[in-house]
């Protein structure tokens, strides 16, 4: 979720029902280099709470004198150790996802940082089932991490080698919550009311976790509180609904200042528009449009396209 879940998306988030949330990952060497970009990454408001920063790294000191320092900075409610990212530059340098091939690394990093802040704030850690097929791991690691002084888990119900592909086990997510007396938040998979209620009552997880499904929907919290209180999926808002929500989120954006004008800010909003208009109307007419924007006016245009063409096809299945 890195370029993602920052500070504008996480209010759109928030706003929609979200209870608990966490700051992109942020690499803790590059707090220690006082990157100003880094530091960008541990951005977050009041309204925001409870928000946790999440690091990964490597290096157990290293670790720990980072989150003092972010603690210093942004008192968030917790510090979460990421060793479950798959992404390739994260795992080159011994961090995220590859610590699950490395038990006593893991261990170092976790025991450093709970030593380090765990009177200040509680420390959590999210992980992978294992590195791959052959080597599922997550019961052990759960274990460890529980010995280590963490106070709650994160499992992503994949191993590093899938990526994103297949399915998500939940089969292994629910043993690990059965086997350690920490909650356990569960990950993978989770698209609706339905998804949620499934896992509430088939695990024995503590919570849930979304993910990507909230890249094209951030109003995904929103429907999920209603599907479990009412026992039905909510309607999917109207699309004039989500251009409006589209068109708020590319003006707050810009208005954050995190890029350096509205040019490159949009450049980088590009993916996330995709992601938004997935499955609209003539989508495959807007996608190219989209890969182009430089400025809110140039979305605002396509915006207004999409629903004039919204309308022709009504009208035209009406008659």
């Amino acid at each position: 979720m890195a370029g993602v879940t920052d500070v504008v998306f996480r209010t759109l988030c928030k706003e929609f029902g979200a209870d608990v949330m966490l700051s992109e990952f942020v690499s803790a060497e590059g707090i220690l280099r006082r990157s100003r970009r880094t530091a960008a990454f541990t951005d977050f408001t009041e309204g925001q709470r409870p928000l946790g920063i999440q690091l990964f790294g490597a290096d157990g000191p290293h670790m720990a004198e980072a989150a003092r320092r972010v603690i210093d900075w942004r008192r968030p409610d917790f510090i979460d150790l990421n060793f479950g990212c798959p992404v390739n530059k994260v795992v080159a340098k011994n961090g995220g996802s590859s610590l699950l091939k490395d038990l006593s690394a893991l261990s170092s990093v976790a025991r450093a940082v709970v030593g380090g802040i765990g009177d200040r704030v509680p420390v959590s850690a999210k992980i992978r089932i294992g590195w791959d097929t052959r080597s599922i791991n997550a019961l052990d690691v759960c274990r460890l991490l529980e010995d280590c002084g963490i106070q709650f888990l994160t499992i992503h119900g994949r191993t590093r080698s899938q990526g994103y592909s297949g399915e998500a086990d939940w089969e292994t997510i629910d043993a690990c919550a059965r086997a350690v007396s920490i909650p356990v938040i569960g990950n993978g998979d989770i698209a609706s009311g339905a998804d949620v209620a499934r896992r509430k009552r088939e695990t024995a997880v503590a919570g849930v976790m979304i993910g990507r499904a909230a890249m094209a929907r951030p109003w995904i919290f929103r429907d999920i509180k209603h599907a479990l209180a009412i026992g039905a999926e909510a309607p999917q808002p109207p699309l004039a609904e989500r251009w409006d929500i589209i068109l708020r989120h590319c003006r707050m954006a810009v208005e954050s200042g995190r890029y350096r004008n509205e040019s490159v800010t949009m450049t980088a909003m590009r993916a996330r528009l995709a992601a938004y208009c997935r499955g609209f109307p003539g989508a495959r007419h807007l996608r190219p449009l989209i890969t182009r924007v430089d400025s809110v006016a140039e979305v605002e245009a396509i915006a207004a396209q999409s629903l004039c063409l919204a309308e022709n096809e009504a009208a035209a299945r009406d008659t």
